[in-house]
């Protein structure tokens, strides 16, 4: 898909962040929208101002995470629109906590949205999209979907997970010769509110001596790399260029190659720098 004008595009997690400036950077190029999110008022925002840029703009307060909201959702987007060509897996949450003491709740929360939520997203949209003769699906994984790192194990989990779905996937759309594709996306640290809405695990404290609130700061200061707007251009470029996958920023790809050139080698050293960002 080299051109998203008076295309139809569903985006989950369009409240903030790289949802957002998506949701912005689509309706620049004509493309209309249904966006969706937990958070309404941040989602109103983002539909007024792409309503601004003058394309059709329609939401939902969306919880990824169940099955039948998500296939009701995508229904209602046909309804609304009379197609939908790409589909955005980009809702997405963080959890700090060690593997050995992770709270059985937490686990299936981050679960629930970050790969799941992709399940059922991708499970939803794609025979619409087939329908509709052309299209994408874009999920987003993550850099901690190509390498792990200490504190993050649940992330990691759902962020692999994701990784090999969409690879996947996107093998079986190459088999099937249906005009849709697939695009998993790794960003590295993006100017966002993950790191300062992620749940932090008392284990943090107990198991490392870190400050949680502390680590939180640490850690959001060392995501600040790329900007959600740059981040949304990267990726419409690798969907216009059918990549894939991509690599959103300079650390992204940095890390992907230190991964591939050392390959379990790399692992004291992430335990290295993520003990220095949680202890300070």
């Amino acid at each position: 898909m080299k051109d998203f004008k008076n295309k139809v595009a569903a985006i989950t997690g369009a409240a903030s962040g790289m949802g957002r400036t998506l949701a912005l950077d689509l309706a620049s190029r004509g493309c209309h929208l249904a966006l969706s999110d937990v958070n309404e008022a941040g989602l109103a925002e983002t539909a007024a101002m792409a309503g601004k840029l003058g394309v059709r703009v329609t939401t939902a307060r969306l919880d990824v995470a169940k099955r039948e909201a998500m296939f009701a959702w995508a229904d209602q987007v046909v309804a609304d629109h009379g197609k939908v060509n790409l589909i955005f897996n980009n809702a997405g949450v963080a959890l700090g906590a060690f593997v050995e003491t992770v709270k059985p709740e937490d686990f299936q929360w981050i679960m629930g949205i970050n790969f799941w939520g992709v399940v059922w997203g991708t499970q939803a949209f794609l025979p619409h999209i087939k329908k509709a003769g052309e299209g994408h699906v874009i999920n987003t994984s993550s850099l901690f979907g190509l390498l792990a790192s200490p504190t993050q194990g649940t992330y990691n989990a759902s962020k692999f997970a994701v990784r090999g779905f969409t690879e996947a996937l996107r093998q079986e759309l190459d088999l099937e010769k249906c005009g849709v594709s697939a695009t998993c996306v790794h960003p590295g640290g993006i100017r966002t509110n993950i790191a300062r809405d992620a749940r932090m695990d008392g284990s943090l404290n107990a198991k490392t001596g870190a400050d949680a609130e502390a680590a939180r700061s640490r850690f959001d200061k060392a995501l600040n790399v790329t900007t959600a707007e740059s981040a949304a251009r990267q990726i419409l470029r690798a969907v216009a260029r059918n990549q894939r996958r991509v690599l959103v920023g300079p650390d992204a790809k940095i890390l992907d190659l230190m991964v591939r050139l050392f390959g379990s080698w790399y692992q004291p050293v992430s335990a290295f720098v993520a003990r220095k960002i949680m202890v300070g």
